[in-house]
């Protein structure tokens, strides 16, 4: 059987089981939940790997202890992490399955933007993957996409697993890579060689956020649309106004801010009624 095969089996098999279902506006989740079928499409077509589901929602049940919406703190490291970008020399957008999965149209939109390529790169790495992977890409809107021939594929020292294979051209050759949603001990392979990393996690004490040089603990979701606008924005600033910017931030600081913010959150939490009362509701209704 082949891989096509297979995937319009496990799509058939899924279906018949478990059906997407059309939220309704009226669901209190309608938004998280529209984000989970998002997830689950992109397994059915190879973009995600299984795992990939359970990282998702790992970084939901973070997205809780910080509201849910874009901290103060967030916004800051984001502003850093586009200058990062812009004064990069050669910067690369690194692409996994779950962040082509979830919002495609915006990092074509970040790449041209920046000036950075999409690069391809994958922890559960398969031909069909990588396809794909690509196709997601190429439907957003992306011309140019590296990680994908083999031609020009280089081994990143430092670890032994499938994104140790990267492009001559894009993460191999960076100065400054972007990898939102990243496996902690690649973040560290890049900085050992002397790379830059921004990355996106919304954990602040996984591997990734204590690797990269800076960290926005945010909701990707929430974070690329952001970054765009940042983007647009600053690009008209000078090399020293973004060397400002860059000299401004302290990771260890900043990691430690975004521990006291959710710690913050939940004492906040904790000293208001959290039990619903479904009498008072039912007395409303009257």
């Amino acid at each position: 059987m082949t891989d096509i095969d297979d995937s319009k089996l496990i799509k058939h098999v899924f279906a018949e089981w478990f059906p997407l279902v059309e939220i309704p506006d009226s669901h209190p989740r309608k938004a998280s939940l529209e984000i989970r079928e998002r997830i689950i499409e992109g397994m059915l077509e190879a973009v995600v790997a299984p795992a990939g589901l359970i990282a998702h929602g790992r970084g939901e049940a973070f997205d809780y202890l910080i509201g849910e919406k874009t901290p103060d703190y967030a916004l800051f490291q984001e502003r850093v992490s586009v200058a990062y970008l812009l004064m990069a020399e050669h910067p690369v957008i690194s692409v996994n399955g779950n962040v082509a999965a979830l919002c495609a149209e915006d990092l074509v939109e970040f790449s041209n933007v920046i000036g950075a390529p999409l690069e391809v790169n994958l922890f559960y790495r398969t031909r069909k993957r990588m396809e794909a992977v690509t196709k997601a890409l190429r439907k957003a809107g992306a011309s140019k996409i590296l990680g994908v021939d083999p031609a020009y594929h280089e081994v990143l020292g430092g670890i032994d697993h499938p994104r140790r294979i990267v492009d001559r051209r894009g993460i191999f050759m960076a100065d400054v890579v972007f990898v939102p949603l990243e496996d902690g001990d690649r973040t560290q392979a890049l900085r050992q060689q002397g790379k830059e990393v921004v990355a996106v996690d919304l954990n602040p004490l996984s591997r990734t956020a204590r690797w990269s040089s800076v960290c926005i603990v945010n909701n990707i979701i929430r974070a690329l649309p952001e970054m765009i606008e940042m983007a647009k924005e600053m690009k008209t600033m000078s090399k020293n106004e973004l060397q400002d910017i860059i000299a401004s931030y302290n990771h260890d600081m900043s990691l430690k801010e975004s521990l006291f913010a959710i710690s913050q959150h939940i004492e906040d939490l904790a000293k208001k009624p959290l039990a619903f009362r479904p009498w008072k509701v039912l007395a409303s209704k009257k």
